[in-house]
């Protein structure tokens, strides 16, 4: 697995940072407006962003990832990927 795709219907934050914390990740909130983009990157762990408002795309190996409210997506460590908004977004970032 290097990308894990979930379409949940949790958007609540609480309950969110819930589940991330029982997974073994720890939490902290993001957002981003409208026209940020994070060019191609990397993180050391395994990373979660779990969307409560608005709307990212995150692109892995040539695929874009559209997520929504209560999308998630986690990525292995070393993962190279790039993530921008249109919209903007507000999102729960895990990372373990």
């Amino acid at each position: 697995m290097k990308v894990k795709l979930s379409r949940t219907e949790i958007t609540d934050r609480e309950r969110a940072e819930e589940i991330l914390r029982k997974e073994g990740y720890s939490t902290y909130l993001w957002s981003d407006p409208a026209g940020t983009y994070y060019p191609i990157h990397t993180h050391a762990d395994y990373e979660v962003r779990w969307v409560l408002e608005g709307e990212v795309v995150i692109g892995v190996e040539g695929k874009e990832y559209l997520l929504r409210p209560g999308d998630r997506i986690e990525l292995e460590p070393q993962t190279p990927h790039w993530a921008k908004t249109q919209k903007g977004v507000v999102y729960l970032c895990g990372s373990k």
